[in-house]
């Protein structure tokens, strides 16, 4: 029972990261496949993914041959390492360090070939020598880097996959002494999916390096904590204790990752009406404004013509927009009964959420419906900006024909 349960786990992990790997993969790719670092970042992302679907090729098909991908995979990561840093540093490392690396990855991937484990443990501890160096050269030339040669975003991309690479280390070497320091499983997938996150983490700026690190914080102590008290609690010994532990902590980031890499592609493909605005190419307000009743953020907006509001009276209507350009039913503007009374008129007549004023002379109004659960703040920020800029189209347009 607990062999199976080892070998559904470790399964269960190289999965997991081989869907982490793949995610980034798409995510980089998204962005841009020929950037410089993108197209480091995709070496080492897909030799890594060679590594975990060798793995799973060895678990599911129990063939000792699919070992081969491991072991060339791993012989060519600490130079894929090196690779990425050169290109996040900007510069070259010094010819030494790329010789020992190049070299050592050549010599291990040759030493690949011989799948069985015949020369083990002498290559094991010769290639576990050797990714702690591809791992620690690379860690120095970060460590020394000149920080006022690089801006803010590559000094934070440099530090986020500088904090996943220490935390990889040890878990790599655990991989290479498992039978020595008896652990139930390889827990490197753990460290790649953690890389993934950070790495998907990079898109969204808004996040800082303190939220990053207490959320990453909170993610192992929540996983050794739950699956602490379940080891207590149902009595399980130490290699079934590390077993849940992994099981929740590996959950726990691939759900992060998914979702991280969810939220930025809906946030790069988003059809934001800044998206409208930049590439709005008019000068003519109203079709500006037809335009806009087909836009994602505000489908079925309703231009309100000055003949629609014939009934109304247009110094009070004036006075309402100048204190509220963009007219919200949640907080309408306290100016009186007679105002009240337009305003509850407007939005009742049109079913609107939001009526804005988008020319002057002509007295042209927009009406939309934007519930309030499925509007952000942006979205607000973003039709106010909107209703500027039709002002200004109208303003200008007005003094061309002038």
């Amino acid at each position: 029972m607990i062999a199976a349960a080892t070998i559904l786990t470790q399964l269960f992990l190289s999965c997991a990261a081989l869907l982490g790997l793949y995610v980034l993969q798409r995510v980089l790719v998204a962005r841009d496949a020929w950037d410089p670092i993108n197209r480091r970042f995709l070496f080492g992302v897909r030799i890594t993914m060679v590594l975990f679907a060798g793995r799973v090729l060895m678990i599911v098909t129990g063939l000792e041959a699919f070992r081969i991908l491991v072991l060339f995979s791993a012989a060519v990561i600490p130079l894929a390492v090196l690779i990425l840093t050169e290109g996040l540093l900007r510069r070259h490392a010094p010819p030494v360090i790329k010789w020992v690396i190049a070299g050592g990855a050549l010599v291990f991937a040759t030493l690949s070939l011989w799948y069985s484990d015949s020369i083990d443990p002498l290559r094991l501890f010769a290639q576990l020598g050797f990714q702690i160096l591809g791992f620690v050269l690379p860690g120095w030339l970060v460590i020394s880097r000149d920080r006022a040669s690089l801006t803010a975003g590559e000094n934070a991309m440099v530090v986020r996959l500088g904090l996943s690479l220490i935390l990889f280390i040890p878990l790599a070497a655990g991989d290479f002494l498992l039978l020595y320091i008896d652990l139930p499983i390889q827990f490197s997938a753990l460290g790649v999916l953690i890389l993934c996150w950070l790495a998907i983490g990079l898109g969204r700026p808004h996040q800082g390096h303190r939220a990053t690190l207490m959320t990453l914080g909170l993610m192992i102590a929540a996983a050794v904590g739950v699956g602490g008290m379940i080891a207590v609690f149902t009595g399980l010994g130490r290699n079934e204790a590390l077993l849940t532990i992994a099981m929740i902590m590996t959950t726990l980031f691939l759900v992060a990752v998914l979702n991280d890499a969810r939220a930025l592609r809906q946030e790069e493909q988003s059809l934001g009406l800044l998206r409208y605005l930049a590439t709005a190419e008019t000068e003519d307000p109203m079709t500006f404004l037809r335009a806009l009743q087909t836009h994602p953020l505000v489908e079925g907006a309703v231009v309100v013509s000055a003949d629609s509001l014939a009934g109304l009276q247009p110094e009070v209507l004036t006075q309402i927009f100048d204190a509220a350009p963009v007219l919200r039913r949640a907080e309408p503007p306290a100016l009186g009964p007679v105002a009240d009374d337009h305003i509850s008129y407007l939005f009742e007549r049109y079913a609107a959420t939001h009526v804005m004023r988008a020319t002057d002379a002509e007295g042209v109004l927009v009406a939309l419906n934007m519930p309030s659960l499925a509007t952000s703040p942006a979205a607000e920020l973003e039709l106010q900006v909107v209703q500027r800029m039709a002002m200004l189209i109208a303003r200008q347009h007005e003094g061309k024909n002038d």
